[in-house]
């Protein structure tokens, strides 16, 4: 999905571990930069309680309110990224066809606002200048290699795509990221009445 839709981000990339803030897990001391982070943010009046719950409601067509209220029904953290699929199983009809090539500028979308809704991830994100962040998934790839958004250790690196970790570090070295959605991204996101 990467490589054909965004060629500049599908590259494996290294960093020394010395230098390098790791994300894990939402407790521990850089966990806020993590999208299942309780950091809310805001889009049409709707407010969602992390950036893993929006990014994948970015996911759904705009002429289908079911599949947002049922992503807004579910439970938090990992469960939102586990239930989206068990979802796009028994209903392939409400995602969009061309999530594909939308996926980077989503993360981008949702990204962005955090740090423009958020002092307090702006912050950290100005606490880690002169490291560098990787979503690290060594845990949990145990002994595979990362997938699209993380990095695993490998001896005395993190080696990975680390796309959410370049994002992050853009973001905090630019204060902002261009991103394209479709125009009617966010026509469905609504309150729920």
């Amino acid at each position: 999905m990467i490589r054909d839709n965004y060629p500049e981000y599908y590259s494996i990339e290294s960093y020394p571990a010395a230098k390098t803030i790791c994300i894990r897990k939402t407790e521990d001391e850089w966990g806020i930069l993590g999208n299942f982070a309780q950091t809310p943010v805001v889009v049409n009046g709707v407010t969602f309680d992390c950036t893993e719950r929006l990014f994948h409601i970015l996911k759904l067509r705009s002429d289908n309110p079911e599949g947002f209220r049922d992503m807004m029904a579910q439970p938090g953290g990992m469960r939102i990224k586990m239930h989206v699929k068990k979802l796009y199983k028994g209903h392939p009809d409400w995602f969009h066809d061309h999530w594909p090539s939308m996926v980077v500028d989503a993360m981008k979308f949702c990204l962005t606002l955090k740090y423009e809704q958020s002092e307090t991830f702006r912050q950290e994100l100005e606490r880690s200048r002169g490291k560098f962040m990787v979503e690290d998934e060594t845990a949990r790839k145990k002994g595979r290699d990362a997938d699209s958004w993380g990095a695993v250790l490998r001896g005395d690196e993190y080696v990975g795509p680390n796309l959410l970790g370049r994002l992050l570090m853009k973001l905090r070295d630019n204060g902002k990221l261009e991103y394209t959605l479709p125009d009617d991204a966010l026509t469905f996101i609504k309150p729920l009445s």
